[in-house]
């Protein structure tokens, strides 16, 4: 019998991104395997507000480790304590965020664990776990189980849905941070570039508008007043991107980001398999493409074979209608 431990990726302000959510429903799966519990690692300069939220979850305990220099993240600096307290469990997962890509690897290493990443799925298999991981752009998958005493492993988050408030209240514990090694003091955080934007983060929206190179530099005239309209996230494909019509933080794809929204539209986006890669797990897909035989409209529930520079204006003005 063993237990997993799952850790939390937070924001800038401390609180818990919905990202962690996910790895939280890939413990809970992967409990039957394990026999045991799962509890859940907190690092930053304030737990407070964010262990105070994870107590909700189910969690067996909420541990926190909080150290001014983890106001910051460098993958440096919280390998060695997440491998300190993750050396006590069978199982370690984040979501494979940017955050949890970077992070696990390292840890892995230090424990000296085997690793599977970017998994879409985790099954009992007679006490064994065995990891669902795409292949090929997600046109095929493989099947993984791993042999060493403590396993790592992260978690595609649009393959799992966040999980759920249980209305318990777990306990939190603190834990000592770990020495870092010595590469952590020759690394240092200078400053972080990021897009920044009132709309919702483009991994955790409901709703995406997405662009495609066919937009040209009428990418934001175009797309922002649908994406005002629907409260939604802006996205784009890589080609779009290449072409310098948005920037590279709005990717979606096998490069990009993965995402899984309740709705996705799809403009002027012909459907590569690279895109169709970062999105295809999204509830509703809508496609408006004046190409007939756009791929995209393979995937799409809906789609609108017409000039996008005449139809989505037309539908921002039926939306504005009916608000």
């Amino acid at each position: 019998m063993s237990d997993a431990l799952v850790i939390a990726e937070l924001a800038e302000d401390g609180t818990v991104k919905k990202a962690t959510l996910s790895a939280i429903t890939f413990a809970q799966r992967a409990l039957p395997a394990l026999g045991g519990s799962f509890s859940i690692l907190v690092l930053g300069a304030n737990t407070q507000a964010a262990a105070a939220e994870l107590t909700a979850y189910g969690a067996a305990k909420v541990l926190t480790c909080e150290d001014a220099s983890f106001a910051k993240y460098t993958a440096e600096n919280f390998t060695a304590t997440v491998a300190s307290v993750g050396k006590a469990f069978g199982l370690v997962v984040a979501t494979a965020t940017t955050f949890g890509k970077d992070l696990l690897p390292r840890v892995a290493a230090r424990l000296d664990a085997a690793y599977a990443g970017d998994c879409s799925g985790v099954a009992n298999d007679g006490g064994k776990l065995v990891y669902k991981r795409p292949m090929f752009a997600g046109n095929a998958f493989g099947y993984c189980t791993l042999s060493t005493p403590i396993q790592v492993a992260t978690a595609r988050q649009s393959e799992f849905e966040a999980a759920a408030a249980s209305g318990g209240a777990s306990p939190v514990e603190s834990v000592t941070k770990a020495a870092p090694s010595a590469a952590a003091g020759r690394v240092e955080f200078v400053s972080l570039e990021a897009v920044k934007s009132e709309r919702p983060e483009l991994t955790e929206a409901s709703v995406i508008v997405s662009g495609g190179r066919a937009l040209k530099e009428k990418f934001f005239e175009v797309l922002e007043p649908l994406a005002n309209a629907l409260g939604a996230a802006l996205g784009a494909s890589r080609a779009a991107v290449d072409a310098g019509y948005a920037p590279g933080d709005f990717q979606v794809g096998q490069t990009g980001k993965i995402v899984a929204p309740k709705l996705y539209f799809a403009i002027g986006i012909s459907g590569a398999i690279q895109h169709i890669a970062g999105m295809k797990g999204s509830k509703v897909i809508v496609a408006i493409n004046k190409d007939p035989e756009a791929p995209i409209f393979q995937l799409a529930d809906y789609g609108l074979v017409a000039d996008l520079f005449v139809a989505v204006p037309a539908l921002i003005a039926e939306l504005k209608k009916r608000a």
